[in-house]
């Protein structure tokens, strides 16, 4: 029974809405994500060149998780897409600060993994509020 207290307790802490980002913090601590991710437009426009590692980010905010055709997911975030999930400011911004963490508890598995070791430990609601700002 505690264990599903616990549970409910940290789902709710990660549904709850963090304090809004700031976009322009959020583009200089971008600069931390540049080595494996991009953020370019569909029609070539490039908000901020980077690596091909992770998934181009341009458009993630109301995006389905693991939901780029393109990009190969590990099983862990790809079983999140799977049940429909989608990121918004406040699940990215938990996911980039933790992401073993976050899959773990948004699947409510204490093996799930993630190919992303990289914790953003301070601005990850900044970059969340950047990246949804850049798609708008």
């Amino acid at each position: 029974m505690t264990k599903f207290i616990l549970l409910g307790l940290t789902v709710a802490a990660l549904a709850a809405p963090a304090h809004a980002g700031d976009p322009v913090a959020g583009e200089e601590a971008f600069k931390k994500c540049k080595a494996c991710h991009s953020v370019v437009a569909p029609d070539g426009t490039e908000f901020q060149r980077g690596g091909r590692t992770g998934p181009n980010l341009y458009g993630i905010i109301g995006k389905g998780v693991a939901s780029d055709p393109d990009f190969s997911y590990g099983d862990s975030l790809a079983a999140l897409g799977a049940t429909g999930a989608v990121w918004d400011e406040a699940s990215l911004a938990a996911f980039t600060a933790n992401p073993i963490e976050y899959l773990r508890t948004a699947l409510g598995d204490p093996a799930a993994k993630s190919r992303m070791s990289f914790k953003l430990a301070a601005g990850s609601e900044d970059v969340a509020a950047y990246l949804a700002s850049v798609a708008q």
